[in-house]
């Protein structure tokens, strides 16, 4: 895979800028948190694997910027700006949380030393995301047939992370393994993510992909043309409960009604033991004008209101198997057990 939607170089970030995908590919830097913040907060980067790393680089080039004498008080006031930025992705929380608790425990080393091992962690949250991407690949790929047409809904690729994918890293995974694979992608309203972002991925991957719009799904189901949905998560409750992008809990029921098994692909860090079930999960509301206009054109009108959570909570009892870096969760008579 050659898709990086974060990297850095030196003292330098680079993000991707998915909101221009897929007619320009755009790279946007940034040298401190209150920037990388701003990135994750605008959709510049998006996709919780890949949110919680750009938060980890934003506290290790804030390290670098702060003074000797103000450098702890530096990186938790970038904590707290980047766990502020969006709400819903438990990685961003979990990557935060791990770059604080190095800078503790370098905290005897001259502020230099520190900054250095900053870094260091930011660059392995990076390489362990792309190494636990690719054993859920491995463990998701053997789920599939030789012949597996895959619904997908938002974008759950190497976009969405440090490389390769979830979902997407399930059905690149199937395909080298010699299987027959084919995608539907749902458009994935209001934002397009499937549409922009998965599509754009599959097809330079030279994949056979179909986009659809969200409200066709269940008619593909019921018509026979799908064979098994993955999907990614922003967070995954103690039960399994697993909240993802709007519409899939829409997915999950149809697929539960047709007999089409429905599975979730996530790297570890999505897991939120602290969480009993998925009613504690915080649904982020976006801005109405996602909703009302299309392509920069109003196309409700004036004066509506305007409901927009970008995302919704899929109960475990419809969850057919949570595929982790861990290995594949199946529901037990008391549910998940991860």
């Amino acid at each position: 895979m050659d898709i990086r939607p974060v990297f850095r170089d030196g003292l330098k970030l680079f993000m991707l800028d998915q909101r221009l995908l897929p007619h320009r590919e755009v790279f946007l830097e940034y040298h401190d948190a209150a920037g990388v913040a701003g990135g994750i907060s605008d959709m510049v980067v998006r996709g919780a694997p890949a949110i919680g790393i750009a938060a980890a680089y934003g506290i290790a080039l804030e390290a670098f910027k702060a003074p000797d004498s103000e450098l702890f008080q530096d990186i938790g006031r970038a904590a707290a700006i980047l766990m502020a930025s969006r709400p819903t992705a438990v990685n961003l929380a979990w990557a935060v949380n791990r770059m604080v608790r190095t800078a503790g425990e370098a905290g005897q080393m001259r502020p230099q030393a520190i900054r250095a091992r900053l870094l260091a962690e930011a660059d392995a949250i990076l390489a362990e995301d792309i190494e636990m991407n690719r054993r859920i690949g491995s463990f998701g790929a053997a789920l599939l047939p030789d012949r597996c047409r895959v619904m997908t809904h938002c974008n759950a690729g190497a976009l969405a992370t440090g490389g390769f994918g979830t979902a997407l890293g399930v059905i690149r995974a199937a395909r080298n393994a010699g299987k027959d694979i084919s995608v539907i992608s749902c458009e994935t309203r209001p934002y397009l993510q499937g549409a922009r972002l998965t599509c754009w991925e599959l097809v330079r991957d030279g994949f056979d992909v179909t986009l659809i719009t969200d409200n066709s799904a269940a008619w593909q189901m019921a018509s026979g043309n799908v064979d098994c949905v993955i999907v990614g998560a922003d967070r995954i409750a103690a039960n399994g409960d697993t909240a993802n992008k709007i519409g899939t809990l829409s997915h999950a029921i149809a697929a539960g009604r047709y007999g089409i098994p429905f599975y979730v692909a996530a790297p570890s860090s999505t897991l939120d033991a602290s969480l009993p079930d998925g009613s504690g999960i915080p649904i982020e509301q976006r801005d109405p004008s996602e909703v009302v206009s299309f392509g920069g054109v109003r196309v409700a009108a004036e004066g509506v209101s305007v409901a927009n959570p970008s995302f919704d909570v899929t109960p475990a009892g419809l969850i057919s198997a949570i595929i982790t870096d861990r290995g594949v969760f199946k529901p037990g008579p008391d549910g998940y057990r991860f």
